[in-house]
């Protein structure tokens, strides 16, 4: 049995509307022509085309103001005869149809130049230019289509520059780790180092700073996708961040930076994920020690505010510059004197609004950095 809700490409053709080049090869189109057209001539010949038919528009729209003015005359004519009244009413009316018409192929005119620009920019993108704007003109809906073709056109460009920059910087830290343990195993098949505890510690290390880069990662593309998946159970905000800090209490005594926290245990518990946000917390320590010189000082608070709870990261580290704290959220983005990846902050804000909160940073040269995230109660 045939089934009648499947249509052939032809159908899917004939049923296509819109401006541009449908996605089969049109049975019309010459077999010596690669499609869809390729180049600059192919994309004049779309906009030429289109003028052509635009134009064709208004000389039948004339032709049919000619005709109807032709039949007005004669249906006057012939009902009142040759008089004066026979005459003032087909000026009158010739002249509203006049300019109905006039205005018809103004409007035309007006819309026919800009839209032929958005078909060729069309083309343009389709070909991989990305990025490729419009002149803002003719009419109002027009130059709203234009502003929205512009807009859309500006953020595809900044979504593959991003794709390019994200492939580069994974590229560049994986290659680090890599090369450092291609190195060490070389090394102990050719008989240059002992395969000791000491070398193999090295390489161990550097798979898990690979791990690390990979999980992050992938916790960015989950939260990309809104895939990322929250285990949510009751939580102590305050517990959870005293647990988190007494791990890092070690590597601050060593860097003689002074490790404390702030938080009531006695508050109501919150429904989080607690590895998630655990996660959240390391990340914010870590990149507090990290830039804070010994005899600095990293606290960590948990308060109330409001309807919100709040986990707040403060250190007396150097702090940012303005241009630095736009960024700080920025993947891959990091200070010339960071040895971090420059994805923490990153996750910090995506794991924190994957729970419906939010985050902020204030840091300036010299006074430090500190950064509040919001969770709904």
């Amino acid at each position: 049995m045939t089934d009648s809700t499947h249509s052939t490409p032809e159908r899917r053709h004939r049923r296509r509307r819109g401006w541009g080049p449908p996605r089969e090869r049109p049975s019309w189109w010459p077999e010596n022509e690669p499609w869809p057209p390729e180049g600059p001539e192919a994309r004049a010949r779309l906009r030429h085309g289109f003028m052509r038919r635009a134009a064709g528009f208004i000389v039948f729209m004339l032709i049919v103001f000619v005709l109807i003015a032709t039949g007005i005359v004669w249906l006057l004519s012939t009902a009142f005869g040759s008089s004066w009244f026979t005459v003032v009413m087909a000026i009158i009316l010739l002249s509203i149809l006049a300019r109905v018409v006039g205005g018809v192929v103004r409007g035309t005119r007006l819309a026919m130049t800009p839209m032929s620009d958005l078909i060729e920019a069309s083309a343009r993108i389709e070909a991989g230019e990305l990025g490729t704007t419009v002149e803002e003109r003719g009419p109002r809906e027009v130059r709203g289509l234009a502003r929205a073709f512009n807009a859309m056109s500006s953020r595809l460009a900044e979504s593959d520059a991003e794709r390019r920059r994200l492939l580069a910087d994974v590229s560049h830290e994986l290659r680090t780790p890599l090369t450092v343990i291609q190195g060490n195993i070389e090394g102990m098949v050719d008989g240059l180092y002992p395969a000791d505890q000491a070398h193999l510690e090295r390489v161990l290390a550097e798979t898990h700073q690979m791990e690390r880069l990979i999980e992050d990662l992938r916790t960015l593309s989950l939260a990309d996708a809104g895939a990322l998946v929250l285990h949510r159970e009751p939580t102590d905000l305050g517990v959870l961040a005293a647990e988190v800090v007494a791990g890092f209490a070690p590597q601050a005594e060593a860097g003689g930076v002074a490790l404390e926290v702030q938080a009531s245990t006695d508050e109501a518990e919150l429904e989080l994920d607690p590895l998630r946000v655990r996660q959240v917390i390391a990340n914010l320590v870590s990149n507090a020690l990290r830039h804070t010189r010994s005899g600095g000082r990293v606290t960590v608070s948990v308060a109330q505010d409001g309807s919100a709870r709040t986990l707040t990261v403060a250190d007396s580290g150097e702090g940012m510059d303005s241009e630095a704290a736009s960024h700080a959220f920025d993947r891959f983005w990091r200070s010339a004197d960071s040895a971090g990846a420059g994805l923490g902050l990153a996750i910090v804000r995506d794991l924190v609004t994957a729970h419906g909160g939010s985050v902020d940073l204030d840091s300036g040269p010299g006074a430090g950095t500190r950064v509040v995230c919001r969770f709904p109660a």
